[in-house]
This record gives structure tokens, C-alpha cells and sequence, in this order.
């Protein structure tokens, strides 16, 4: 099953703003070359999230992966992002639509955070 990944942030006006999550898929595809990977915003930037999903699903993915960036869990990831996911969803029956937690809430990287702010 061919599977692509979309890094979703929120987005900013400031096009700097979108380097490190750029960054985050140019090591993806680094680490594993030939992944389906894109990256996408709730506001202010393209991609919007649907975009993405369907640009991957056209370039042949079978399974799509929603990384959400956010370092906290607020409204945008409880409420918005629930209801964005259900509409790709319906505008892709075929295809396994799976909603990773935010990057926020996986210990590795609270962990990776704390080791840096102590060295």
C-alpha cells in the first residue's frame, strides 16, 4: 500500500515561517527517498490541508498520514482539524485517511525538547 504523509501547521503570512516545516519533509525524504510527502496549513499559506491530500491521493497514494505540527493542543487540533479530516474523508472513501497525534503530545519529542534545553 502506497502510503503519503502530510505535515499540517497552522501557516503564517511571514514565508520564513514555513522553513522548518519544509525542513521536516526534505529529511523525510532524505532518510526515505520516493515518499509521497507534502506539507500543508489550516490559514494564511498553501496547501490547505484538503489540497494536500488530494495532490498525494493523485500521485498515486493509497493510505494518507496527517502529522499535525502543533506543539499544543488547542482548538484548531481538537475541533477544526477533526472536521477537516472527515471531509477528506468523504471526497476519498478508497483511501485509509489516518489522524496522527500532534507532534505536541508524543513523548519522544518532550523528551528530545527537554535534552536540549538541558545541554
Amino acid at each position: 500500500m502506497i502510503t503519503g504523509i502530510v505535515l499540517f501547521a497552522h501557516g503564517s503570512r511571514d514565508p520564513q515561517w514555513r522553513g522548518p516545516i519544509e525542513a521536516v519533509a526534505a529529511r523525510i525524504l532524505q532518510h526515505k527517498p520516493g515518499t509521497l510527502v507534502q506539507c500543508a496549513y489550516l490559514e494564511l499559506c498553501a496547501p490547505v490541508l484538503g489540497d494536500a491530500a488530494t495532490d498525494l491521493i493523485d500521485r498515486g497514494a493509497q493510505r494518507v498520514r496527517i502529522f499535525p505540527l502543533f506543539l499544543g493542543v488547542g482548538k484548531h487540533a481538537r475541533e477544526d482539524l477533526p472536521k477537516l479530516v472527515d471531509q477528506i474523508r468523504e471526497a476519498h472513501p478508497g483511501v485509509e485517511i489516518e489522524l496522527l497525534p500532534a507532534v505536541g503530545e508524543l513523548p519522544q519529542l518532550t523528551a528530545l525538547i527537554a535534552d536540549i534545553a538541558l545541554t
